[in-house]
């Protein structure tokens, strides 16, 4: 798979552009920091997950002074071609077309294109609380099948409706409360326990390819484990009741899958608070590249492969390590400057200005 043609308009510092990458190669997206570089990765990451990989609302997305952003993009796959279109009101719902159909699940747009981002934020994977690490799981679990995100649609939904409940009970159990409480708990806790037991399947297939991914790039043989840890012992409907008197006190459901952990650990010491930030690294870039090989096994197709600016951030060694890493396919990279000598270069684009300016080919 590959994109043949990214049209953006009114969409960060761009008025409108016009992005031809290399189809089935690298292409390099070069100039100085503020540039637009990440906002042109950013806008690919947008159509194939309705989400910015910076975290960005719609409002920071679309250019300032208008009322939208207008996105669009020609992909191949073998013989089929993929048209995608989108379209972000700044103060309202955005809509996505894939083949001139309107997309209203996530799952459908991730049969049709998936990517893989690589951004120097990836740190925060492993020096970051549960959160990030919970996402990168339901990435996955999410985008693999339509069960899977409507298994986490369910759960946030219960999540809200319970939350809701124990804000207006103002610390109150009465029998109307009860009665209500013990039907959202028993929602909860059935799909919490799925939630629960897919995200530690899909944690222990990642566990061998961070492993093998994080030997090469190190350089060492270290054992990485990841262990999914739930936030409870026992059944949840259990736990439920047990912290029944502290949720209505605090107004917050204190255990389920939205307080899990995923436990990073090398050689058997927390990766959080025992590795350097050269082991974290190597670990963060380790578990994109994992998360990027089981989505490929999981779909038969690769996704597309975004590099923020990461080798920056990368010392010499560890920076050719992850070249000798990157799989097949189309990449696009941004970068301030020079990309390592051992990365092999189709396509230069100059950008600067609100404008691209293709360079031509790298020899």
């Amino acid at each position: 798979m590959g994109i043949i043609s990214l049209w953006v308009q009114d969409f960060r510092c761009f008025g409108e552009a016009l992005l031809e990458p290399d189809p089935s190669g690298l292409t390099v997206l070069q100039g100085p920091n503020g540039a637009g570089k990440t906002s042109l990765l950013e806008a690919i990451g947008w159509l194939a997950t309705l989400r910015s990989f910076r975290g960005a609302g719609r409002d920071a997305m679309v250019r300032t002074g208008q009322p939208r952003a207008v996105l669009r993009a020609e992909l191949h796959e073998a013989d089929r071609r993929i048209d995608l279109e989108g379209e972000l009101p700044a103060a309202a719902a955005p809509r996505i077309q894939l083949n001139r159909q309107v997309v209203r699940r996530r799952s459908d747009l991730a049969g049709a294109v998936r990517v893989t981002v690589f951004s120097p934020d990836d740190l925060q994977l492993v020096q970051g609380g549960p959160a990030a690490r919970r996402d990168l799981l339901d990435d996955l679990l999410g985008s693999a099948s339509r069960r899977g995100e409507t298994l986490l649609a369910d759960l946030e939904r219960v999540l809200r409706q319970r939350a809701a409940l124990l804000r207006q009970a103002g610390g109150r159990l009465s029998p109307e409360v009860e009665a209500t409480l013990d039907v959202w708990d028993s929602r909860l806790a059935a799909t919490g326990d799925q939630v629960a037991e897919a995200r530690g399947q899909v944690a222990a297939r990642l566990e061998p390819l961070v492993e093998a991914a994080y030997q090469q790039l190190a350089h060492r043989g270290d054992d990485v484990t990841l262990r999914y840890r739930p936030s409870w012992d026992g059944p949840l409907a259990d736990a439920l009741v047990r912290g029944r008197v502290d949720d209505l006190r605090r107004q917050v459901t204190g255990v389920g899958p939205h307080r899990d952990e995923l436990d990073l650990a090398i050689a058997a010491r927390p990766a959080r608070t025992h590795a350097s930030q050269g082991e974290q690294r190597s670990l963060a870039l380790a578990l994109r590249l994992a998360c990027h090989e089981l989505a490929t096994v999981d779909t038969g197709r690769r996704p597309l492969l975004l590099l923020d600016d990461v080798f920056s951030e990368l010392d010499p060694l560890r920076a050719e390590a992850l070249v000798g890493q990157l799989p097949p396919g189309q990449v696009l990279l941004s970068t301030a400057s020079t990309p390592p000598p051992s990365v092999s270069v189709d396509r230069v684009v100059a950008v600067g200005g609100g404008e691209l300016r293709p360079l031509g080919r790298a020899s």
